[in-house]
């Protein structure tokens, strides 16, 4: 099916999870998936993309200057020179010294703070337990919009979707402002991310297909 088709079984599927579609916004993930897949995702009326990789990106940005484009992997200290104020949002700070390299550069950087929800040691985040002064933190320094996390990588999700939230509503008492944005819902998980009240879903197999094998030279 093409990307248009995919995006509107998406939104039947928001739908049907009690959700109005127009209020979730998508962020077509398009790792991997050369130029001409991005501007697909465009014409189909997808308005953000997403990039795990900083000089992946970049090369992207420089062809589709007008797409809005969000950093959704994880941020190394020595990458954030090059992705500060280059995204329009970067989902993935997890920890004061990364904001802290973000702010030298461009203090008005809109983030999430990304925590590891699902206590995986493959997944990036910060620790749950320290959560709430990395946000603190971050809070300080830079433009804080919201939350993000992944899912576990089997069994349910709803668990630590709902942590998150609760995170969140513990992080604007404690800030005093909204945090509106809650990043969280994949391909394979995005009904129960929605139910624990997602605004963000970060969505790539389900409207693009498989991503390619890069490492087969053709």
């Amino acid at each position: 099916m093409s990307i248009p088709q995919n995006l509107a079984k998406v939104r039947e599927r928001i739908s049907r999870s009690g959700r109005d579609p127009d209020t979730v916004e998508i962020v077509a993930v398009t790792k991997g998936f050369d130029i001409s897949v991005c501007r697909e995702a465009l014409a189909a009326g997808l308005r953000v993309l997403g990039e795990n990789r900083v000089h992946e990106a970049i090369v992207k940005m420089d062809q589709l200057p007008d797409a809005e484009w969000h950093l959704i992997g994880h941020l190394q200290t020595n990458k954030a020179r090059q992705a500060a104020g280059r995204f329009v949002l970067i989902q993935s700070v997890d920890s004061a010294r990364v904001a802290e390299a973000l702010a030298r550069v461009a203090p008005t950087q809109q983030v999430l703070v990304e925590v590891n929800v699902a206590r995986e040691p493959q997944k990036s985040g910060a620790e749950p337990a320290q959560a709430l002064e990395v946000i603190s933190a971050v809070a300080r320094m830079l433009e804080l919009k919201g939350l993000m996390a992944m899912g576990p990588s089997t069994g349910d999700p709803t668990a630590a979707f709902t942590e998150l939230r609760q995170l969140r509503d513990r992080a604007e008492e404690r800030l005093g402002k909204a945090l509106p944005v809650l990043s969280m819902g994949m391909s394979g998980d995005f009904e129960a991310a929605l139910a624990a009240g997602s605004t963000m879903l970060r969505l790539g197999q389900v409207l693009f297909g498989p991503r390619p094998d890069r490492s087969i030279v053709m």
